[in-house]
């Protein structure tokens, strides 16, 4: 069942439901309020009776066709009133008695006419009720379909957006209304996964293009060996072959890492305390121009694997651009643990500062194929920096300053 034809059938049956008691309590008010004012007309008609009884008049002109009226022995006491009764002919009617001068006046009217009244009443519900039932019901549903047309178009205009046409907007009605609203949000939502979409694109566009190369250094290579056997140096081969496997084995264990995050399966395997001071310096041995002199001890929580792969991509991307010396500085900061990476290089441009922790992005100046320059491992320091609950931020030209939460144990019992 459609929407719009749930809320006809809802604001019908609520119009009905009330119709329908108004009726009825209609019904109930005309019945009461004409049998009150027939029971004031008997009360009159026995007053004037008791009055021509006791002046000794004759009764004339009181009984009529729906009235009668009869004076009966008794012991003349008490007060005037009406009860429920029936005519002489047996039918439903009001009974209204006066006492007077040991007699009593008895006062029978019809209540013929009040039933029709009602009944008439009761036709014209029957008649009316429905009818504007019908009707309320054919301008909700007519309503409904005005107010209800943006979204039907906005659902049209959603299932003629595929992936290939991501580019496609839902129409966004004038109004500031709940239907514009939720235009507005639908092309948000669209906004984002078309965002999303390009980025995947890029990203495997980018990563084919990564692990192209060294596979065309592997062919050309072994192209070469295979084309002069007499000059191929097998050593030098399998050296070169190694190396670029190498290379592509990073680049992939890069790639899965940053698959499993965007999946939301990159969750921490471990949170227990890590001596970040011993894994700077575990990293920094054998990478040359790095001076750790200035790292202090310092305790996170999290991951040892990651938090090493972290500073390990920090320390590479420092050492690949540095002219003579890497300076590393660890210290405590606002309960937070501040790993601070520098190298005396050219520096980035303020403008780009943001850029180099987009996946595969080197800047002009470091675009020539280098060790390991994929320009993921930024990328992937920033990732770890955020699921430890700390942040990874460029100050200054070339300043790479690394945050993460100290760990802090349980308190002596």
């Amino acid at each position: 069942m459609s929407l719009r034809l749930r809320v006809t059938a809802v604001a019908a049956a609520a119009v009905l439901a009330v119709l329908t008691i108004a009726g009825i309590a209609l019904g109930l008010a005309q019945r009461a309020t004409l049998t009150d004012q027939l029971d004031e007309t008997l009360l009159d008609r026995a007053a004037a009776v008791a009055l021509q009884v006791q002046t000794g008049q004759p009764a004339d002109g009181i009984a009529s066709e729906d009235v009668t009226v009869q004076v009966v022995s008794g012991d003349g006491t008490g007060t005037p009133s009406v009860r429920d009764g029936t005519t002489p002919a047996g039918a439903p009617a009001r009974v209204a008695s006066r006492p007077v001068d040991g007699r009593t006046v008895v006062v029978t009217g019809s209540l013929e006419d009040v039933e029709d009244s009602v009944r008439a009443l009761r036709d014209g519900l029957l008649l009316a009720v429905p009818g504007t039932t019908a009707v309320l019901a054919g301008l909700v549903w007519l309503l409904a379909g005005r107010v209800l047309r943006p979204v039907d178009r906005m659902r049209a205009e959603v299932d003629r957006i595929s992936a290939q046409r991501l580019d496609r907007r839902v129409p966004e009605p004038a109004t500031d209304d709940e239907i514009a609203r939720l235009a507005r949000t639908m092309n948000a939502m669209l906004d984002r996964l078309s965002d999303g979409a390009e980025r995947q694109r890029r990203f495997v566009a980018d990563a084919a293009h990564e692990l192209r190369t060294p596979l065309a250094r592997i062919r050309t290579q072994l192209e070469v060996d295979r084309a002069h056997p007499g000059t191929a140096d097998a050593a030098v081969t399998s050296a070169s072959v190694l190396a670029e496997t190498e290379r592509m084995q990073r680049l992939v264990d890069d790639l899965l890492l940053l698959a499993r995050s965007d999946a939301g399966a990159g969750g921490l395997r471990a949170a227990g305390p890590v001596d970040l001071d011993e894994v700077v310096a575990e990293q920094a041995r054998g990478r040359p121009l790095v001076d750790c002199s200035r790292v202090v001890p310092v305790q996170v929580a999290g991951d040892p694997v990651e938090l090493e792969r972290a500073v390990a991509n920090l320390l590479d991307n420092a050492v690949r651009h540095a002219r003579t010396r890497v300076t590393v500085t660890l210290a405590e900061a606002d309960d937070a643990a501040v790993l601070t990476v520098a190298d005396d290089g050219p520096g980035i441009p303020e403008a780009a500062r943001e850029l180099v922790f987009e996946r595969f992005t080197r800047l002009d100046e470091a675009r020539a194929v280098d060790d390991g320059g994929a320009g993921l491992g930024l990328a992937i320091a920033r990732d770890i920096a955020e699921r430890h609950g700390g942040r990874l931020a460029l100050t200054g030209g070339s300043d790479f300053v690394l945050t993460f939460p100290l760990h802090r144990g349980a308190p002596a019992g």
